[in-house]
């Protein structure tokens, strides 16, 4: 039914590569979605459905065979808010709305809009997020993590950094270390195993049987997530039934108090253990119709995550068509994605979008076609229902080495060289988007900042194209010769190139090497035309071509009669 082998270079992609690739990237997928689950402040296994809905269904029908979709941090973000004022319920009904403005976008052609994205921007967005993904590492060099009350920000999670000569930290790094240069060293004698696993699977065979060897591992994360996750609820909750009895002044002081309390084993009740879990259930949000402000919250968080995740997941397919030197289609990924969104939703899942590190894990694992994705999922989901135990084992280490070689090989390298050698805006550009993405988390706002500043630089660089050279002059008349665009950003040059106080009865316009581009051009036009006419003097537009025609024939009586007669006879 569908097509599981894709054609590389020629040559048929082998199922063994997919298997292996889809394999290593449920690896490496597997901790992102349960970090980014406890971003949004829920329970990892939602996360991880997702990851299954997402990956499983865009892997099938979505644009871009290779590319790997899940519970992404981008979106993650996003939804922080929300959780904390309404509920997981109003969570999943953004997701499903999320899901739908995502189909309509597909359905509507819309996606191909990510090809107009100029190149500087691109760069700008990978930077950013190869830096995002590799800061988000150094969180798990973090120990002795808690709760704590900040004035102004509320209940907090914090640690303190390892100390670098303790055995963990030592521990640690050298298992980065040694995944690293797995990943790095491997590809040059065999490829008949994708590196990351091999690095992986290794590491977690050391860690667990070699006496002396140890570190935490996904287990120990999640164990630790889940128990400050509801340690930060309870005292939540804590704080908000004492303070509408306390002063304005005693505010901070009871909630450090709180923050520093220890909890019963009562009140922190039963926390589940390990990973395993049912089969997601179908399940419509349970949402209060009549409540406008939640409503509100859905809808402004759906075009949130609508938007972050469209931009993601273009930007992760143009960069992965460049790697591959294919095609993917912008449209039908859309379609798809809003398709899982949707999924995701009615089985309670956190939403989201692809994930660029897993994707770089795929690609350069030999992962091409859709069987990669489509085994990455299904593993995922068979770890979760038989073999939770498994990915419990996996050193953390082994995971954020796989996950620094992915930002090394996602970081746009070249465009430290572009110094000197490219304009100076299209630097700006970079480092802005780069920024921002840094700053923010929020893609989608980063990028269209980024095609803002790329915009207004080109209108203001094709404004002054701009020029007026006299052609011709006879008695009685003068001819000019037009060159450059005409456009809403270049009109007040236009107008500063006349002088009709100085021109003869008739004045022609040679447009041979011009456009007339927008209204603002019409206008523009016209307004000349009424300043030679109110001095007794004839303003003539000659070689005008089809498209500039085209515009003033129907801007109709927007253009004065007489005068629109005019362009009509010179052309």
């Amino acid at each position: 039914m569908f097509k599981l082998i894709y054609r590389k270079f020629g040559k048929d992609v082998q199922w063994k590569d997919e298997i292996l690739a889809g394999a290593t990237v449920t690896l490496a997928m597997i901790p992102e979605a349960v970090a980014f689950a406890f971003v949004a402040g829920v329970d990892p296994l939602l996360g991880l459905y997702a990851s299954f809905f997402l990956g499983l269904i865009t892997a099938i029908f979505g644009g871009r065979p290779g590319m790997i979709s899940g519970a992404a941090g981008a979106t993650a973000v996003a939804t922080v808010s929300v959780i904390l004022l309404w509920g997981l319920e109003y969570l999943f009904a953004a997701v499903i709305l999320a899901g739908v403005l995502q189909i309509l976008v597909g359905l509507f052609k819309m996606g191909r809009f990510i090809r107009l994205l100029p190149h500087s921007v691109m760069l700008g967005f990978v930077n950013g997020l190869a830096i995002v993904i590799g800061w988000a590492q150094f969180s798990q060099f973090k120990t002795n993590e808690r709760i704590v009350y900040e004035s102004g920000e509320g209940f907090l999670q914090i640690g303190d950094w390892m100390s670098l000569g303790s055995a963990e930290a030592i521990t640690m790094l050298g298992v980065i270390m040694a995944t690293m240069l797995i990943c790095h060293f491997l590809p040059k004698f065999t490829r008949a195993l994708p590196a990351p696993l091999v690095a992986i699977v290794l590491g977690t065979l050391v860690v667990a049987f070699v006496p002396g060897v140890e570190t935490k591992t996904v287990a120990d994360v999640v164990e630790t997530q889940r128990k400050l996750q509801r340690e930060k609820a309870v005292k939540i909750d804590k704080f908000e039934t004492a303070q509408d009895s306390l002063l304005v002044s005693e505010r901070d002081l009871k909630g450090a108090e709180i923050a520093a309390s220890e909890l019963t084993d009562e009140e922190m009740g039963e926390i589940r253990q390990g990973l395993k879990a049912d089969l997601p259930t179908f399940h419509i949000p349970e949402i209060a119709w009549a409540n406008v402000d939640g409503l509100s919250a859905i809808f402004f968080l759906a075009l949130a995550i609508a938007s972050i995740g469209l931009v993601e997941s273009l930007m992760t397919l143009s960069l992965i068509d460049e790697l591959t030197e294919t095609r993917g289609s912008s449209n039908r990924e859309c379609v798809a994605l809003g398709g899982a969104n949707v999924v995701t939703g009615l089985f309670g899942g956190i939403g989201g979008c692809a994930m660029i590190g897993q994707s770089m894990v795929n690609i350069n694992s030999g992962g091409r076609g859709r069987l990669s994705g489509i085994t990455a999922a299904v593993v995922l989901l068979g770890f979760i229902l038989f073999a939770p135990g498994l990915i419990e084992m996996i050193p953390i280490a082994c995971l954020v080495g796989v996950m620094f070689m992915v930002v090394i090989a996602t970081f746009a390298w070249s465009s430290l060289r572009m110094v000197g050698k490219v304009p100076k805006t299209d630097l700006w550009v970079i480092l802005a988007v780069s920024v921002i993405t840094v700053i923010s988390h929020n893609l989608a706002l980063a990028v269209a900042i980024g095609i803002i500043i790329s915009a207004l630089t080109y209108c203001w660089e094709r404004s002054k194209e701009l020029v007026l050279e006299l052609s011709e002059e006879d008695e009685g008349s003068r001819t000019y010769k037009v060159r450059g665009p005409i456009f809403f950003g270049s009109i007040q040059q236009f107008k500063d190139l006349f002088r009709p106080s100085e021109d003869p009865e008739n004045v022609y316009l040679n447009f041979r090497r011009s456009k007339v581009c927008d209204h603002s051009a019409i206008e523009a036009i016209h307004s000349m035309s009424e300043r030679y006419r109110s001095q007794g003097k004839r303003l003539h537009l000659v070689n005008l071509d089809v498209s500039s025609c085209h515009i003033l024939q129907k801007a109709g009586d927007l253009v004065e009669g007489e005068f629109y007669g005019k362009i009509n006879g010179g052309h």
